[in-house]
């Protein structure tokens, strides 16, 4: 069966060579981006975006992170705001104004995970995603955690989830989405499942199965080989997409599939 909505990339042959070249060269006009996650037992995915981003070329960063991490955070990430923490050791529900300002700062926010599982968090992070219109990027248990947003999230414009297959699964679950995922499927259902999951829905996709990363956007399917999914779990690959879609906002599916050569 012919896909002509799907497209496949390697190594040796980008498919859009023109993202590449119209990387900014001027930090001013490479944009920014605002970084959201941590708790008290961990930043390590807040920290691997931040350099990720940073070594990727984005403009300005800025991180969010619970104020109990003021000690703990190393010097190397240094533009920090801090928001009020709940017992849990995660963001509290008084974070909100902190994370509206980044919002108004920014012009995309990544939403990297680290982020507990305390519901009060989860509420704060479903009021900022209601109230920014920005470009936002979530990935790894920031997805988990805004669950019970998945309306929300996918009738959402200018949305990337960088998802596991099992997130994805309950994803079209939440959404009552009429097609059922298992881990068994091939990659050509996948890629077709996801294909009119976006023409339904303006959220972009991006997941890995069958060794295989599969990007999604209004209709439009790419993929490419992935034996790195780790890259994927320590947050590397969503800090690079959140990067190249700084240059080119008006075309996720493009600079998020460029980013996976990077």
């Amino acid at each position: 069966m012919d896909y002509d909505y799907w497209k496949r990339q390697s190594f040796d042959t980008p498919l859009f060579p023109d993202i590449e070249w119209s990387k900014p060269e001027q930090k001013s006009m490479a944009g920014k981006l605002g970084i959201i996650g941590g708790n008290s037992l961990g930043f390590a995915g807040v920290a691997e975006a931040y350099s990720t981003s940073l070594a990727t070329g984005a403009g300005h960063i800025r991180v969010l992170l619970p104020d109990i991490l003021k000690r703990t955070i190393p010097t190397t990430i240094n533009d920090t705001v801090f928001a009020p923490t709940n017992p849990s050791g995660s963001l509290s529900k008084n974070a909100i104004a902190e994370m509206k300002a980044l919002g108004e700062w920014a012009d995309s926010i990544l939403m990297i995970g680290d982020a507990g599982r305390s519901g009060e968090t989860a509420v704060v992070y479903e009021q900022f995603i209601q109230a920014y219109t920005g470009q936002l990027v979530v990935t790894r248990d920031a997805i988990d955690l805004v669950k019970n947003s998945s309306e929300l999230l996918v009738d959402r414009p200018h949305t990337v989830l960088i998802v596991s297959f099992a997130q994805l699964q309950k994803l079209f679950q939440a959404v009552y989405y009429p097609k059922v995922l298992t881990f068994s499927m091939q990659l050509t259902n996948l890629v077709e499942a996801v294909h009119k999951f976006t023409i339904t829905y303006p959220v972009t996709l991006v997941v890995l199965h069958k060794d295989h990363l599969v990007v999604a956007s209004h209709g439009a399917v790419t993929s490419q080989l992935w034996n790195n999914p780790m890259l994927i779990w320590r947050g590397s690959v969503a800090a690079k997409a959140a990067a190249y879609w700084l240059w080119s906002p008006n075309r996720p599916l493009e600079a998020i599939t460029s980013s996976l050569l990077s």
